[in-house]
């Protein structure tokens, strides 16, 4: 649930630069209280150095960052949640001790910290393995451990890096509940992940960014319906021929047809005719719309990876700039 309050995280006009090359150029985007936000992008796009920056583990070049109200201070960093991508336990710790050392970091008493572990994991089925070093688990038992390390002091701010990654469906499931709870409850989630099928689920509005720019931005919803293709989906029984509107006609299973439509045709004209024919028998129709994935494929294969389409939704209202054709690394 989205609500009208002020952005917990409100990044402006960001820039960062290693040397000779600017990971990060001008990014800005905002993150509610209530939503669950996908930080988008290809390998090596500048979504790490962005968190880094709102972690404030690298300081920006230019632009400002405010975290929970202002700028990043030790309080703000312990109302913060954060699960890298490279994992940040001490593999020679019991699981247990380590989640309550953690938590202890945190701000949380050892009892406390003790408490809340234990019942984080008894939900994510890892109570028989409390005693085991964290070097003796499975990966996907590792990413566990360190999912409830990041939301242990059920933080203002979640910040998590590829949460899915190395969980089978049951346990993605288990992990996709505690960050709905902590969505519901008001908290903000910033999620980067490359199973686009469960950001297109979970998430409320994404940001994409491309070399170190956000090239596309706003509700999952609204991004996909930008981004229709003028295709009729049909499904039903019986034989569809060529019908004036229709450049292609495609049958993928059955019952499922797709019929790519001429840029000026009208789907409603088109449904008619279908109709009319008596050659199909519709049970239901829609418009196609794109997944993320088709989307995020979209644009990270354009080669100046943007177009005018993709001024969606940008905080400042400016359509972002024309990209730099030489990729960026970082």
């Amino acid at each position: 649930m989205i609500t009208t309050r002020s952005p917990l995280v409100s990044i402006r006009n960001v820039r960062k630069r290693f040397g000779r090359k600017e990971a990060v150029t001008d990014v800005s985007f905002d993150v509610l209280p209530g939503e669950v936000f996908g930080l988008l992008g290809p390998n090596g796009a500048g979504k790490t150095t962005t968190i880094r920056m709102v972690l404030d583990i690298f300081k920006p070049d230019a632009g400002s960052i405010e975290v929970l109200g202002g700028a990043m201070t030790q309080a703000r960093k312990d109302r913060t949640g954060y699960m890298p991508e490279e994992r940040g336990l001490y593999p020679h710790m019991r699981v247990l001790d380590c989640l309550v050392y953690l938590g202890k970091l945190k701000g949380l008493t050892g009892q406390e910290a003790r408490r809340r572990a234990e019942a984080f994991l008894d939900r994510l089925e890892l109570a028989d393995h409390h005693r085991q070093k964290i070097e003796t688990l499975s990966r996907g038992m590792t990413q566990k451990v360190q999912v409830i390390a990041a939301v242990l002091h059920q933080p203002d701010l979640l910040i998590i890096d590829e949460p899915f990654a190395n969980l089978d469906p049951v346990n993605a499931h288990l992990v996709r509940e505690i960050i709905i709870e902590l969505r519901d409850q008001g908290k903000a989630v910033i999620m980067t992940s490359h199973q686009l099928n469960l950001v297109e689920t979970l998430c409320d509005r994404i940001a994409l960014i491309h070399h170190g720019r956000v090239v596309l931005q706003g509700p999952v919803a609204e991004v996909r319906r930008r981004f229709a293709r003028n295709v009729l989906h049909l499904s039903g029984s019986g034989q569809l021929d060529q019908l004036p509107g229709v450049a292609h006609i495609e049958r993928r299973t059955a019952a499922d047809w797709y019929l790519t439509l001429l840029p000026d045709a009208d789907p409603q004209t088109i449904l008619r005719a279908v109709v009319s024919s008596g050659h199909f028998v519709v049970d239901k129709f829609d418009i196609a719309l794109p997944s993320l994935d088709e989307i995020f494929v979209q644009i990270v294969r354009d080669k100046t990876g943007v177009s005018a389409d993709l001024a969606l939704n940008q905080p400042n209202g400016v359509a972002p700039e024309p990209l730099p054709s030489s990729p960026l690394d970082n």
